[in-house]
C-alpha cells in the first residue's frame, strides 16, 4: 500500500534516489537544484545509502563522472538547473553517442541572461537535441514517479540513452504538496538491477569509450541514436504500463483532458496544466468546449498521438515557456505544427510564448488564450501566430 506524507517536489526526487540507491551521484549545486544533493547527502551521513556521493568542481565535471562511473559498470545520477546544464552541453552530447544511461534531474530555470533564478524551460530546451530522453513533471507526484520510471526506461538494451527528468524550478520543486510514496522494497523490486551489456571493468571484453569517430562511422552510429530514440516511445510506455499495474499511477506519452468534443485546446508542458485544467473546467460550465493537451515525454515527441489528439479540434495554441528566438516561434510549437502537417485538416494553430524568468501564469490568463482562439474560430481569421503573453508593455497585447 502507498504511504500519504507531504513532500517538496526536490526532496521526493532525493527519495526517490535514496531507495533507488545509486552506486554514484556526482553532485555541484545551482539553484533551484541544490536540495536535491542537499537532502541526498544527509542520506549518505547517515548511513542509509551505500552510494559513492562525488563532490566535483563544475557541472561539466559532474557529467563527466557520471560518465565515467556508467561506462565502468554503474549507476550514475546528478541533478541541475539552468547554467549548470548548459555547462554540461558538450558532455550531454558525448554521453549519450556513448548510449549510457545516466539519469539527470533537471529543475527547470531560466537561462542567463539577464541573470534570473526562476520558471520556464529554456535550459532544458536548449538541450532538446542533445540525444537525452526528456521527461517532464506537472507536480511533485509525477517527479517522483517519473524518476521511478527513469532507470528502467533509460537502461532498456533496444534504448540505452540518458534520461531528463524535468521539474519547474520553485513551482515544483519547493512547493510541498501531499503525495504518495511507495515502499523501498517495491520500488526496488520495480526499477531493478543495472545489467551493464558492456562496460569498462569487465576483463573479459575490453573496450574503449568515446573514441574518435571517423566519417565511414559517425553517421551509422547517429542513425543508431535515432533508432533508439524512436525505441524510447515504446519503452516509455511499457514502463509505464508496469507503473500502473504496480502502484495504480496511470502515465503516457501525453495526457488528454476533455479533449474528446473540444473545439479550442492548448497544448503545454509542466505545472502550467493545473492551471489550466481549472480553467477548463469553469469554461465547461459555461458551455464552452476547451480541452488541454499536457506533454509529458518531450524526448521523443509524441508526434502521432498529438496529431490524432488534435484532429478534431478547430483551433489550438501551443503554449511555449521558453522562447526559441527563431523569429517563428519557440520549440513546442515547431514541433507541434511538424505534428499536425499530415493531418487532413489542419487546426488553426497560434504559439504563446509565456512565463519567460518566472512570470506569472493565472487562471485568467489561460481564460484569455482560450478567448483568443474563439475569436479566430468566429472571424475565421488566424491573425499573428507567434504571440508573447504577459510582458509589459505601452502597447496593447494580442492576447
Amino acid at each position: 500500500m502507498s504511504i500519504k506524507d507531504r513532500m517538496s517536489g526536490n526532496e521526493a526526487i532525493a527519495y526517490a534516489m535514496k531507495q533507488i540507491e545509486p552506486d554514484v551521484f556526482a553532485a555541484f549545486p545551482i539553484t533551484p537544484s541544490t536540495e536535491i544533493p542537499q537532502y541526498f547527502a544527509q542520506y549518505v551521513a547517515d548511513g542509509k545509502v551505500s552510494t559513492e556521493f562525488v563532490t566535483v568542481e563544475s557541472e561539466h565535471s559532474s557529467m563527466s563522472a557520471c560518465m565515467g562511473a556508467q561506462a565502468a559498470g554503474c549507476r550514475a545520477v546528478t541533478a541541475t538547473s539552468s547554467a549548470g546544464l548548459a555547462f554540461m552541453y558538450e558532455m550531454l552530447y558525448v554521453v549519450a553517442s556513448a548510449r549510457l544511461p545516466v539519469t539527470l534531474a533537471c529543475v527547470n530555470r531560466a537561462l542567463t541572461g539577464p541573470i534570473n533564478i526562476n520558471n520556464d524551460h529554456s535550459d532544458s530546451m536548449g538541450a532538446r537535441d542533445s540525444g537525452w530522453i526528456q521527461l517532464y513533471a506537472e507536480n511533485n507526484q509525477e517527479a517522483y514517479d517519473n524518476y521511478l520510471q527513469a532507470m528502467r526506461i533509460a537502461e532498456r538494451p533496444d534504448v540505452r540513452l540518458p534520461i531528463m527528468i524535468c521539474q519547474d524550478g520553485f513551482i515544483t520543486s519547493h512547493a510541498v504538496e501531499n503525495i504518495l510514496l511507495e515502499t523501498d522494497e517495491k520500488v526496488k523490486a520495480f526499477v531493478g538491477t543495472y545489467e551493464p551489456e558492456n562496460y569498462l571493468l569487465n576483463p573479459d571484453m575490453p573496450l574503449a569509450v568515446g573514441p574518435y569517430d571517423t566519417c565511414p562511422y559517425y553517421m551509422e552510429h547517429k542513425v543508431q541514436q535515432a533508432q533508439a530514440m524512436k525505441n524510447a516511445k515504446q519503452a516509455i510506455l511499457d514502463v509505464a504500463a508496469d507503473f500502473e499495474r504496480t502502484f495504480g499511477r496511470r502515465y503516457g506519452l501525453i495526457e488528454e483532458y476533455c479533449m474528446e468534443d473540444a473545439e479550442a485546446a492548448l497544448v503545454l508542458i509542466g505545472s502550467t496544466a493545473g492551471t489550466a485544467r481549472a480553467c477548463i473546467d469553469e469554461m465547461r460550465r459555461e458551455g464552452k468546449k476547451v480541452g488541454l493537451i499536457k506533454i509529458r515525454s518531450f524526448r521523443p515527441f509524441p508526434a502521432e498521438e498529438i496529431a490524432k489528439a488534435l484532429s478534431g479540434v478547430r483551433a489550438a495554441a501551443v503554449m511555449d515557456k521558453s522562447e526559441g528566438f527563431s523569429g517563428c516561434g519557440g520549440p513546442v510549437y515547431a514541433e507541434t505544427c511538424a505534428a499536425c502537417i499530415t493531418l487532413p485538416k489542419v487546426p488553426k494553430l497560434i504559439d504563446v510564448v509565456y512565463g519567460l524568468g518566472g512570470r506569472d501564469c493565472r487562471m485568467e490568463d489561460i481564460r484569455r488564450v482560450y478567448d483568443h482562439l474563439y475569436e479566430i474560430l468566429e472571424t475565421g481569421e488566424t491573425g499573428p501566430v507567434y504571440l508573447h503573453m504577459g510582458q509589459r508593455s505601452n502597447e496593447k497585447e494580442v492576447l
